[in-house]
């Protein structure tokens, strides 16, 4: 099994703290996009419990995926702090966007080696694949995940973006 546990000191820098199931976790902002609130979202047939549609931000079109359900966390009614937090992935050859269904998000936390340990191998309820580390801050634990990870195995992915390219083929 490949981990995708980097060394601390290449880990420091600012993470957007998010919640989900009263849990703490960190995306790099640098793969942060944009935070928005939650828009209407069209289902689409035949993908995973977790994809929960698109949405069309700005003539673009951006899969959107529940990190509560990616994760196997029980399904939260959705309320005025639930949001969408838009990241840039590496998923295939070229880069592309997401829309991940976040509880809430709180801050930018600027996060130093010397705050980051290794994550360990049981305890967080998630595949630690996803985990680049686990983040102290001010008593707070953080989950630093690899959102490249998360979303990376899912051949949904590629077949939602063929399906937009063919759909934009065609409008041409």
């Amino acid at each position: 099994m490949e981990t995708s546990m980097k060394e601390p000191n290449s880990l420091s820098g600012k993470y957007l703290s998010l919640t989900l199931a009263e849990e703490v976790y960190g995306l790099a902002i640098l793969k942060v996009r944009e935070i928005i609130s939650l828009l209407d979202i069209t289902a689409v047939p035949q993908t995973p419990l977790f994809v929960k549609g698109v949405i069309n931000l700005r003539g673009k079109v951006i899969p959107i995926v529940d990190l509560r359900l990616r994760f196997g966390m029980p399904e939260k009614q959705y309320d005025d702090l639930t949001c969408i937090v838009v990241v840039e992935t590496d998923l295939t050859d070229v880069q592309a966007q997401v829309g991940l269904i976040v509880d809430t998000v709180s801050d930018v936390l600027n996060i130093t080696a010397e705050q980051i340990e290794t994550a360990p191998a049981c305890g967080t309820g998630l595949d630690t694949d996803y985990i680049l580390g686990i983040g102290k801050v001010k008593e707070q634990i953080i989950i630093l995940l690899d959102i490249d990870r998360v979303l990376k195995d899912e051949d949904w992915f590629r077949q939602q973006q063929q399906a937009e390219e063919d759909h934009e083929s065609m409008a041409a």
